[in-house]
């Protein structure tokens, strides 16, 4: 089952369960969609994944399985990846 962590590891946005602006990798990293985008051209910087949307768990699924409290956060926020000029 997902973690559903509860922020972007590069700036620390709030991402709640049913946010839409939240991305992953198959790992569970999780960032905001504009870090992803603006930042991160869809890369995840710690295992070289894909980032994808990430699903939302229904309201009535959170009470018995809720989302992480642990908020993870990069010491130094995140590294373009986007090559230059492009």
């Amino acid at each position: 089952m997902l973690e559903l962590r509860p922020n972007c590891e590069c700036c620390d946005k709030d991402l709640p369960p049913d946010s839409t602006e939240a991305v992953i990798c198959t790992f569970e990293c999780t960032f905001c969609a504009s870090c992803a985008e603006n930042i991160l051209s869809y890369t995840c910087p710690n295992c070289g994944g894909n980032l994808v949307q990430r699903p939302i768990r229904p309201p009535e699924a959170l009470r018995n399985n809720p989302a992480s409290t642990k908020r993870v956060l990069k010491e130094h926020g995140c590294v373009e990846t986007r090559v230059k000029g492009k």
